[in-house]
């Protein structure tokens, strides 16, 4: 329960940190809960994320999210991590228990299903095969996510080969591996393809695929939210294929959070999602 005479302290974990958009998400949800309290950047560098996360506790912090590149370290810090976090092999979001342990979760996955149901209501995992673009901590929870939905046939591809072997190892059957050269075959017949690289971020150059075998019927998406339309996303639209950009999967992962902080449920209102989107567009 929350106690309205507490202030409540949350934030996100990173480096860098400040083009995070969730201090904007979760300070919305502090005003439509009627919650005393604050989400905060915490810009943490590389080999000082122990003594951030313990310090959550004193500091009188209920939580935090962590992004790049703390998700895979955290894992060997927090106290107990769950049997999601432990499938995915990352930590999307650390929960503050009442005797200072720290819990590690991973909501990536809800929140990247979440959005694919949210924006395409119709959208079966299970439908044809899913194309995979990418095996760092985003794929494995999108790769998790998909197979949770029943995808029964999850082809995977990635730069380096390995990383992708790793995941198909430990996520189990349904997962085939192809090497990087034979990613632009990989978009025939699928139903869902999906890029979890961070190609086509804004400083990065665009996501290297040739999209001539793609189905008109399938749906495309991107983890990245900035830009809101990355190049691979904007080159399926010309196609006439359905598109689903990464900004709803920020939003989506955002209850999940606040479940495990609070034991409250947000609600993703529309107003918030426009406030968000004028934010990224301004830059």
């Amino acid at each position: 329960m929350v106690d309205k005479e507490k202030f409540y302290l949350v934030g996100v974990m990173g480096w860098p940190v400040m083009h995070s958009r969730s201090p904007m998400m979760h300070n919305y949800w502090m005003q439509q809960q009627g919650i005393s309290g604050t989400y905060v950047f915490l810009e943490i560098k590389p080999g000082a994320l122990e003594g951030a996360l313990r310090a959550l506790h004193p500091l009188g912090f209920s939580g935090c999210n962590l992004t790049i590149p703390h998700k895979l370290d955290a894992m060997k810090i927090v106290d107990e991590v769950d049997d999601t976090a432990k499938k995915i092999g990352a930590i999307s979001c650390v929960i503050v228990k009442k005797d200072g342990t720290l819990l590690g979760t991973n909501n990536d996955w809800l929140g990247f299903i979440g959005n694919l149901k949210h924006q395409q209501p119709t959208w079966k995992a299970d439908a044809d095969p899913c194309t995979v673009i990418g095996a760092g901590g985003g794929g494995r929870a999108v790769v998790y996510g998909l197979l949770q939905e029943g995808a029964r046939e999850i082809r995977l591809v990635n730069r380096t080969e390995s990383k992708a072997e790793k995941i198909a190892s430990d996520l189990g059957g349904g997962v085939t591996v192809y090497p990087w050269k034979e990613r632009h075959s990989l978009l025939e017949g699928a139903a869902t393809v999906v890029n979890v690289t961070n190609q086509g971020m804004v400083g990065e150059p665009a996501l290297d695929i040739n999209l001539d075998k793609l189905s008109p019927d399938a749906l495309v998406a991107d983890i990245i939210y900035t830009p809101l339309v990355s190049p691979f996303l904007a080159a399926a639209s010309v196609r006439q294929n359905k598109t689903v950009n990464g900004l709803g999967m920020l939003l989506h992962q955002g209850p999940p959070a606040w479940k495990k902080w609070f034991g409250l449920e947000p609600i993703v209102t529309e107003e918030l999602e426009t406030m968000m989107v004028e934010s990224i567009s301004e830059d």
